[in-house]
């Protein structure tokens, strides 16, 4: 983010030569200092640099922080914006307010996808009856195969929900930024649209210029199809970066091996 300093100047006009050389050189004096920016300091800047987005965390958040303490530090908003598979998401301040529709419509989602896959693996764990000689009983078994054919195609149809939905998460999460906890605490840190890691790759930045910045340090595609490069000095966590066409879409930090719940 670009903070930025408004000074005010201050001007006099007096009648007269002398007066008006002691004005001209008072003005000069109050342009270049004030008692609360000594000249040289980076306060006296009128613009400081912007934050990094990168191992030390963003806006006071550090990667792997306990979710308390990040929500105690008010960069974050208060209540979450997906609660999806046992994460815990939350925008940054000010960002988007969490959605009660859609947060019911992935609890909803998430529910029956459970109940349906427990159902269909209790099924397949338990041993087929087999059809009798008679008609009746050939007839039952019919039933029961086609009741069960039925079970595993709702139970896949409720995966192929779910997955939408985690599909939907992730694609708001990445665009807006946030913070996303699991058991260990923070797992994620996605940037906003704004920020740049130290090599100036943010989004926007040109695919040429992702791979000039990381490219030698290693990036790779992950399994999800993102780009992928070590964090320095942070074990297990790597960068991740969306591409869309030519362009990066978006940029995170993410520990894969830290679990929801």
């Amino acid at each position: 983010m670009l903070l930025t300093r408004t000074f005010r100047r201050f001007s006099g006009r007096r009648t007269g030569v002398v007066f008006t050389a002691a004005a001209v050189l008072i003005g000069g004096v109050a342009c270049s200092s004030s008692p609360d920016s000594p000249a040289g300091s980076p306060a006296a800047d009128k613009s400081a640099a912007p934050e990094v987005f990168g191992p030390s965390g963003y806006r006071g958040l550090t990667l792997g922080m306990a979710k308390d303490a990040a929500l105690a530090g008010g960069k974050l908003a208060s209540a979450p914006t997906s609660t999806l598979d046992g994460c815990t998401d939350f925008s940054y301040t000010g960002g988007p307010a969490p959605d009660p529709a859609r947060l019911k419509a992935e609890a909803d989602v998430e529910a029956k996808a459970k109940d349906l896959n427990k159902k269909a693996d209790e099924l397949q764990a338990s041993p087929d009856s087999k059809p009798g000689g008679s008609a009746s009983e050939s007839a039952k078994a019919a039933e029961k195969d086609a009741a069960d054919a039925k079970l595993y195609a709702d139970a896949a149809m409720a995966s192929a929900d779910l997955a939408g939905k985690r599909e939907e998460r992730d694609k708001a999460f990445a665009a807006a930024g946030g913070a996303s906890f699991g058991k260990d605490g923070l797992r994620e840190l996605a940037a906003p649209s704004d920020a740049k890691t130290a090599e100036k790759i943010g989004a926007g930045s040109s695919l040429a210029e992702l791979k000039t910045a990381y490219d030698a340090k290693g990036m790779k595609t992950g399994e999800n199809g993102r780009f992928q490069v070590p964090v320095d000095g942070k074990p297990d966590w790597v960068y991740e970066f969306t591409v869309n066409g030519d362009k990066v879409g978006s940029v995170s930090m993410i520990n894969p091996k830290s679990k929801c719940a």
